[in-house]
């Protein structure tokens, strides 16, 4: 008996599939057919709602970007918290689920998929930035922040995280992220008018990361 299913439940499905083959298998190696044999769906089917195996990685990339979005914009609206709280609890969640994540964002890294990676860095700043300059707002009428550009500043913030700090476009070494870290630290408290040593949490964060990273792979 053929099962019917909701369009956003059944596009949803092929999204969920293609996510697993493309972080297990790897986005090259896996074909559409692949994708219909996980699923069980004719290709008919499949080609409804996508015309191409690159659209199918690219809605992919658009939901986490979009769960990243609606959690900070979630945080945003938030009156119990100040503007440092907010920024904070922005920057965690866009690292939230970031196992099944850090997967996709591998593929992107791969040089077929350098257009679409660059796609995913734009729409994240593009989407990102009203948010957090409403945060950063919030934070000069509370006499936290002092900085005459707020949006801008904003936009200069996260390309240089997006694209400095991504550690799939630049190799860089442990001390050398951390370093890296550092400066972004007070390159924000500077930008930002903050008061000294607010964002140290981040360099935190990355020697976090680094650890994690160093574990990972002695476990392999």
């Amino acid at each position: 008996m053929r099962i019917l299913k909701r369009p956003e439940e059944r596009r949803s499905e092929i999204l969920d599939a293609a996510e697993f083959l493309f972080g297990t298998k790897g986005y090259s190696k896996t074909t559409v057919n692949d994708i219909l044999r996980r699923i069980g769906i004719a290709k008919g089917t499949f080609y409804y709602y996508f015309q191409s195996k690159e659209e199918v990685m690219d809605a992919i990339v658009m939901r986490f970007i979009n769960i990243g979005l609606a959690a900070a914009k979630g945080i945003a609206a938030n009156p119990k918290l100040n503007s440092h709280e907010k920024i904070y609890q922005i920057i965690m969640a866009q690292n939230q689920d970031s196992g099944r994540k850090d997967q996709i964002i591998e593929q992107l890294h791969r040089v077929d998929n350098a257009e679409m990676h660059q796609k995913s860095l734009v729409q994240t700043i593009l989407l990102l930035t009203p948010i957090l300059a409403a945060v950063v707002e919030q934070g000069i009428k509370e006499g936290t922040f002092n900085t005459p550009a707020p949006k801008e500043v904003v936009e200069f913030l996260l390309v240089s995280s997006q694209f400095l700090l991504d550690t799939g476009l630049f190799q860089w070494e442990p001390v050398e992220i951390i370093k890296k870290a550092k400066a972004f630290a007070y390159i924000i408290e500077t930008t930002l008018g903050a008061e000294k040593g607010s964002f140290s949490y981040i360099p935190r964060m990355y020697e976090q990361m680094v650890k994690d990273q160093v574990s990972a792979s002695e476990r392999k």
